[in-house]
């Protein structure tokens, strides 16, 4: 191996190990804003007889009925997707750089996660009614999230000089996370509420009512306003306004460690 290769081969480890760290770091900390943002996401109004009131009341029911580990209800999923998909996320965003040549420009008990799994592969298959269900909304929640992220991020970060003082640059760096993680989570959030329904309990049991992406954007528009789809929004931002920022700075932290000592 020659070691131009290996140089290649060093960076992209350093990337992906560092992505995936700074991965596990934002859900582990960020986890029970996101299962509060769901339940408000999921409930239809304020006939649904587990309408929670307002955030406060969110918090404090889950706590009541179900206790601390109530926030962190469905954490394996996330940690085992999205530890390696931000892996890859901010790998494959340095390797895009280099190659486009990007510039800034100034309730109760649950049933275990594979058993889940199992459950809805042997009833609906693999396919967008199963274990794929809600993939349109997926990726547009992701698409519209990742694009406005970054972009902003990079983008801004490069428009103010950096400061000699660590703390003041880490606050710096801090800022203008949180600003692209709130700025990204209010524009994709519509796709996120259209997400949670879709892959959600339907309101008719055996009835299938959202099936996809825009038509349940559609639906819930029609019946409940144009407000029903930034449901969630508070808790939303919540988690990824700081979550975002967390994100970004484990990363570029990790991967200023991992180029210095490794």
């Amino acid at each position: 191996m020659s070691a131009k290769q290996q140089c290649l081969l060093r960076e992209a480890s350093h990337q992906i190990l560092a992505g995936g760290s700074a991965g596990l770091v934002e859900i582990c900390l960020m986890h029970p804003l996101d299962v509060v943002k769901t339940r408000f996401q999921i409930q239809r109004g304020t006939s649904d007889p587990n309408s929670y009131k307002s955030l406060r009341d969110c918090f404090r029911t889950i706590f009541r009925n179900e206790g601390i580990l109530g926030f962190y209800k469905g954490i394996l999923p996330p940690i085992l997707a999205e530890t390696p998909k931000r892996a890859v996320k901010f790998f494959t965003f340095e390797q895009y750089k280099k190659i486009l040549s990007f510039t800034s420009l100034h309730p109760g008990l649950q049933p275990s996660t594979f058993g889940q799994a199992r459950h809805i592969i042997s009833t609906n298959g693999f396919g967008l009614q199963g274990l794929n269900k809600g993939l349109t909304s997926t990726l547009g929640r992701h698409g519209v999230f990742n694009m406005i992220y970054f972009g902003f991020y990079f983008n801004v970060k490069n428009m103010f000089p950096a400061f000699q003082d660590p703390t003041l640059e880490f606050l710096r760096k801090f800022g203008i996370g949180l600003a692209s993680g709130t700025i990204s989570s209010c524009v994709n959030i519509p796709f996120d509420v259209a997400k949670s329904r879709i892959q959600g309990p339907q309101p008719v049991p055996g009835e299938i009512k959202y099936r996809t992406c825009f038509q349940t954007m559609a639906v819930i528009y029609r019946e409940e306003g144009y407000l029903a789809l930034y449901k969630g929004l508070v808790p939303k931002i919540m988690r990824l306004g700081p979550g975002g920022a967390v994100m970004l700075l484990v990363y570029e932290y990790t991967y200023g460690w991992l180029q210095n000592n490794w």
